[in-house]
Parts: C-alpha cells; sequence; structure tokens
C-alpha cells in the first residue's frame, strides 16, 4: 500500500493546526526520504501537533497521545470543523491580554467547545507552549501573537485527513503493544536523558523520566520482533545511543532550536534518527 493520499480531494495543501514544542514539521520538509516506501497503517504514539501524519496522509493510521485536551481536539476537528472554526473566528475579534487570561481561568466542559479553548490558547500562549500545573491547569502566560486564524486553516479539509484515522488517549505503550508486521511507527517522545536528572521534560501533569524511555525502548523492540517498522526520534547524546545500541540504523540529522524565546539566542542542533530496518 502507498504511503499516502497526495493530490486527492485538495488535501495537499492540509497544514498541522498547531504549534507544539518539539514538533516536526521541520522533519517532515526535510527528511521523508527517511521514511519507508509503503507500509499499511501509519502508526504515531506521542501525537503532538501530528507534522508527520499530514505530510505523509495515509490512508490508515492509528494516532494517540496521554494529553487528553490534545486528543480531544483532533476529535472535534474530525467532527465539527465548522463549530472550530466559527469558535475560532469569534475569538479573533476579542482577543486582548484580558481575554486571555479570562479564557485561560474557564475551562469548559462540553467538547467542542473545549477544543476551541485549546486551540485559542495554544495559538496566543508564550511559543506554543503546552504546560500544566500540580492541578493539571494550564498556567503559560500570554505569547506575542495576535492571529488567532491562520491563514492555513482549512478545518473541513483536515477533518477529511483524520476521518479514518483511530485516534486514541493513552500511554505510548499501549499504543505500540497493538501494532504488528505492515505497520510503520513513527515515534516521537519527549528528549529526556540519562544524565541530565533535573531536565525532566513535562509531559501534561507528568514526568518523562529516563525509566519512559527504557520502557519506550522495550516497547519498540517488542514492535520490531512483531515485524513492524520503526523510527524513533530522540536527543543525539550518548545515552540514547547507548540505549538503542544494536537496535537498527542510527542517523544524526540537524535542525534549528525554536526552543529559545528570543530568535537570535536559536541556533543549530542535532537530533538521532534510529530506524529499525537497514
Amino acid at each position: 500500500m502507498m504511503i499516502g493520499t497526495r493530490g486527492k480531494d485538495g488535501l495537499n495543501q492540509v497544514q498541522p493546526f498547531l504549534k507544539w514544542a518539539g514538533g516536526k514539521r521541520w522533519f517532515a520538509e526535510k527528511y521523508l526520504d527517511l521514511m519507508p516506501d509503503s507500509f499499511e497503517r501509519f502508526v504515531e504514539p506521542f501525537l503532538g501537533s501530528g507534522a508527520v501524519f499530514f505530510a505523509l496522509r495515509p490512508r490508515r493510521a492509528l494516532l494517540s497521545d496521554l494529553n487528553d485536551d490534545l486528543i480531544g481536539c483532533y476529535r472535534s476537528i474530525r467532527d465539527e470543523p465548522d463549530k472550530i472554526r466559527d469558535g475560532l473566528a469569534y475569538h479573533q475579534t476579542v482577543h486582548s491580554k484580558e481575554h486571555y487570561y479570562r479564557v485561560r481561568s474557564a475551562k469548559p466542559d462540553d467538547p467542542t467547545k473545549l477544543a476551541v479553548w485549546f486551540l485559542y490558547l495554544n495559538r496566543t500562549c508564550w511559543n506554543g507552549l503546552y504546560r500544566v500545573n500540580k492541578r493539571n491547569e494550564f498556567n503559560v502566560p500570554k505569547g506575542t501573537k495576535t492571529t488567532v486564524v491562520l491563514k492555513t486553516d482549512d478545518f473541513p479539509a483536515t477533518a477529511r485527513v483524520l476521518r479514518d484515522a483511530e485516534i486514541r488517549q493513552c500511554d505510548f505503550e499501549e499504543t505500540i503493544d497493538r501494532v504488528g508486521a505492515g505497520d510503520f511507527v513513527f515515534v516521537d517522545p519527549p528528549y529526556t536523558v540519562k544524565h541530565n536528572l533535573n531536565g525532566f521534560v513535562k509531559y501534561n501533569d507528568k514526568i518523562f523520566s529516563w525509566n519512559d524511555q527504557v520502557r519506550l525502548r522495550d516497547a519498540v523492540v517488542r514492535a520490531r520482533n512483531r515485524g513492524a517498522m520503526i523510527m524513533v526520534t530522540n536527543a543525539n547524546h550518548a545515552s540514547i545511543s547507548e540505549l538503542y545500541a544494536g537496535f537498527g540504523q542510527h542517523t544524526v540529522v540537524d535542525r534549528a532550536s525554536v526552543l529559545a524565546g528570543n530568535a537570535k539566542f536559536r541556533s543549530p542542533t542535532e537530533e538521532l534518527v534510529i530506524r529499525s530496518w537497514l
């Protein structure tokens, strides 16, 4: 089976609708040639902005993430794209500092309104960061961006791309343990390394620890042994290379760092790509 549906139904211009720390837009633009030529199903257990999914547009997909607000947003766009568009248009007309903090403090219960809330905050908070406090409350301050409705927004087209995808809220291990022969699994976890114990990456209200990195490695080894094709992107760090020693092919790729608040402090950096097939 071919990997995507480029050029059909006008979907070739569909873009990710989220900003996301650690997102893979740059990777999708530069390194799609590292992907397998064909597969039966695309699986992504750390969904985030879904940049690789939207670049490939596979006919079958299993998409998951532990972040329930994120997954709820994807489901609502798939099911109610017009309501998402209209909700964001309203926020565009009233966006201000006062409005941002008023919205941030009033998380709705309705799934569609919650998706609009999530998207509005994502587009207007500092650097598109997702962060919650110990009470699981979103607490990122207002950023400098004022555009709520993007020129690239096409939620009906995005909904069509998502129509045949299975979208689940769960731990990565649950998703990876469901894959088998014919599946291509793109794995992009939070980048925690062994000797940076004060630099844990927050993942929702939990911490993605080195033990999680080991648990992830074990899960992808099991999936590889069942016949799945695995691609892992991770920090180019000795501890990660050692963790995946003997597992597939290791390739170092360059990207521009986008984590610094000021663009002049952003610099090229390297990441490690590990593929289970040789």
